[in-house]
């Protein structure tokens, strides 16, 4: 937590990260655009930033893109300030949604924390349906997680698994896991009273993938979570920019107490 506060220190740091506010996910160039700060001092502020886990970077091709990450920041203020004034700061705990909503150079949701655990043990919870079913109330994938193997969902604690053509990409164990995300189906039309007009339109949209990177940290680990390849405009990825946030951090949580944060209600 030492280098967030670092990190924030700096009048300089604190710009690039209103930049990223304003709009997510820009190169080094388009950070440095109009800044009275040269490109390997830009560079250098960036590198603070991402150290403090403030911002995350993802290459697209040859490029590399900058996304804000509210995540230290919101653990900040469940240390100092949530237990004082929790429901008058909530906004805190829900700025990735808020972000998110902005307009962004690319379609994507990048989520990144740090998480007092092993990688081995990370990837268990990634894994592991026993484990998942915790942190996502009784739901989630399920798969034997091989390259090409297909991922099952299931909407329901006592629910069937549903295979909706959700395959695994890669599978890296303790590293990297990624698989290709569903598509609106029938029995989320249900859940949320969609007509079958909507529902036929909703599926129009092209599938999505979803990526998680475990990085060893000294005695934690930093899980960097990209869904990505989105329309412009999708609504899923409105829904899991919600999503996403609460799963995570229910994770984390879990990893670190042995418990799951509390279900929410609605």
């Amino acid at each position: 937590m030492d280098e967030v506060f670092k990190a924030l220190a700096d009048a300089h740091r604190r710009q690039l990260l209103d930049r990223l506010h304003e709009r997510d996910g820009q190169s080094l160039r388009e950070l440095g655009e109009g800044l009275e700060m040269t490109r390997q001092a830009v560079s250098k502020h960036l590198a603070v930033l991402e150290t403090a886990c403030l911002v995350t970077v993802v290459r697209h091709g040859r490029e590399k893109l900058h996304y804000l990450n509210p995540v230290p920041i919101n653990d900040i203020a469940d240390r100092w300030i949530g237990r004082y004034s929790r429901e008058r700061l909530r906004t805190l705990a829900d700025l990735k949604h808020v972000l998110e909503k902005e307009p962004m150079s690319k379609p994507e949701f990048v989520y990144v924390t740090v998480i007092r655990t092993t990688p081995e043990r990370l990837w268990q919870a990634l894994t592991d349906p026993a484990f998942i079913r915790q942190y996502y109330e009784g739901t989630g994938p399920e798969s034997d997680w091989k390259v090409g193997s297909p991922v099952k969902w299931k909407m329901s604690p006592d629910g069937e698994s549903h295979d909706w053509g959700q395959v695994v990409l890669e599978s890296e164990p303790y590293r990297k896991l990624a698989y290709t995300w569903h598509n609106y189906q029938p029995e989320m039309a249900e859940m949320f009273g969609w007509s079958e007009q909507k529902l036929a339109e909703l599926r129009k949209e092209k599938i999505s993938k979803v990526s998680f990177e475990i990085e060893p940290l000294g005695e934690s680990v930093r899980l960097t979570v990209v869904h990505d390849d989105f329309e412009p405009g999708s609504e899923m990825l409105e829904g899991v920019s919600e999503g996403w946030p609460e799963i995570l951090s229910s994770l984390k949580t879990l990893l670190e107490t042995g418990e799951p944060l509390p279900a929410q209600d609605g």
